[in-house]
């Protein structure tokens, strides 16, 4: 018996080496390649040996800006993710409270539509709104991912709550309102802090909306990442460069913010 529970350890840790170095490479590749000259980068010869350049990172943000890139793409998460949560909480409060299973269908559906297919009516609505190279435009468009997504994720969380907590605030006077704001809000802070943070990543990372309603003022990172690639050459070492700057910020949260993440999603499955 306990020869089989090794077996069945050194089998599971073998497979678990095997899908984290899998899905360790393409990270471990990006991040030397961006220390890389373009000659290092397409040679096979100097994928570990090579003389590490910061040359790359400092043609990011002298050639092309990117702390404006940065900051854009920070607004347009942020703002997207606020928005968000200020209609989504009060959204996912009624609908756990009032089984209203009609309308988390329709967010459901929502959710599950392509965001593709709202692409061409959203340009055309902007566009004659003259909304179109707007942080507006871009913060709504977001929303379309991050609202229903943290909807979804806090219906479960607020039905998991004891109602008898709420009751007793009512019974002490206080409001249906002041109910949600001081008792129900406070102490659902996991979920609030994993649905905010998953919608903030999700914009940081969009590059379909930002593709067609972003211009010049508002180009936010995954667009300036595409522009590294042109007809004729692909600048490989400052497209890495990018995308480990891009990556950094979400991967410091995921860091940071893991254990809230887990716990957040643990609690809003289970339902008492």
């Amino acid at each position: 018996m306990k020869r089989k529970k090794q077996i069945k350890s050194l089998i599971l840790g073998v497979l678990t080496f095997v899908v984290v170095i899998g899905f360790a490479f393409p990270f471990l590749w990006m991040l030397l390649a961006s220390f890389k000259t373009q000659a290092q980068i397409m040679s096979t010869d100097h994928f570990f040996l090579f003389k590490p350049t910061g040359q790359n990172y400092a043609n990011v943000f002298s050639e092309y800006d990117f702390l404006k890139f940065i900051l854009n793409s920070f607004i347009v998460a942020a703002g997207s993710t606020i928005g968000s949560l200020l209609l989504g909480l009060p959204a996912a409060y009624a609908i756990a409270r009032f089984r209203l299973q009609g309308l988390g269908l329709v967010i459901l559906i929502a959710r599950i539509i392509p965001g593709i297919t709202f692409l061409i009516p959203w340009f055309i609505l902007f566009s004659q709104l003259g909304m179109v190279d707007t942080y507006s435009s871009l913060i709504l468009s977001h929303m379309l991912v991050g609202l229903p997504f943290i909807i979804w994720v806090m219906i479960s969380f607020f039905e998991g709550l004891p109602t008898e907590i709420e009751q007793s605030g009512l019974i002490d006077g206080c409001t249906p309102t002041q109910v949600f704001l001081k008792i129900v809000l406070p102490i659902s802070g996991p979920g609030i802090i994993t649905s905010s943070l998953l919608s903030f990543i999700f914009s940081w990372n969009n590059f379909m909306f930002s593709i067609i309603l972003a211009g010049d003022k508002t180009r936010t990172l995954p667009v300036a990442v595409f522009n590294f690639m042109s007809y004729s050459e692909i600048n490989w070492g400052a497209l890495m460069a990018a995308a480990c700057i891009i990556t950094l910020p979400v991967l410091i949260i995921a860091l940071v913010a893991q254990r809230f993440i887990v716990s957040g999603l643990a609690a809003g499955a289970v339902k008492g």
